[in-house]
């Protein structure tokens, strides 16, 4: 992992962002378009990549206002996956988090046993549950949430 380095995201990125999206996330993908949107926003939110031999092979974002913040997304290329990016990112995000926010929320879909694992190293604890959260698949969501440390 050593190759790797962290960037802010950038609208040049989102061809390949929408690429790992794909083969991430299908069929519950954001679009271009709500990645645009994010972009646009920022007051309250930070998207980073994750780069490696000039590839994003990793992306996040998080959304954060005075009273809480919310890890929207963090995806890693399937290739990448098992290598520490994930968890690369989220610390990069929650380290915005706690300059912003006491108190970081984010959903996580139940059947990601992987991520659910890494937030909770991280000091999140399931909270609650969001039935049919993820569409179109209409899988459930663990809701996990992390006071600032």
């Amino acid at each position: 992992m050593s190759d790797v380095r962290l960037r802010p995201m950038r609208l040049a990125d989102l061809p390949r962002v929408m690429q790992l999206e794909e083969e991430l996330f299908a069929p519950d993908t954001w679009t271009v378009s709500m990645y645009r949107d994010e972009l646009s926003r920022t007051d309250t939110r930070h998207y980073l990549v994750a780069v490696a031999d000039d590839e994003v092979v990793g992306y996040a974002g998080l959304i954060a206002y005075a009273d809480e913040a919310h890890v929207a997304t963090i995806g890693v290329a399937g290739k990448r996956q098992g290598e520490g990016i994930g968890a690369l990112l989220l610390d990069a995000l929650l380290a915005e988090a706690d300059r912003r926010s006491p108190v970081v929320l984010l959903e996580v879909r139940a059947d990601n046993e992987v991520a659910q694992g890494l937030y909770r190293r991280r000091g999140f604890t399931e909270i609650g549950r969001r039935r049919g959260y993820y569409q179109p698949s209409n899988t459930d969501a663990v809701v996990m949430r992390r006071e600032k440390l």
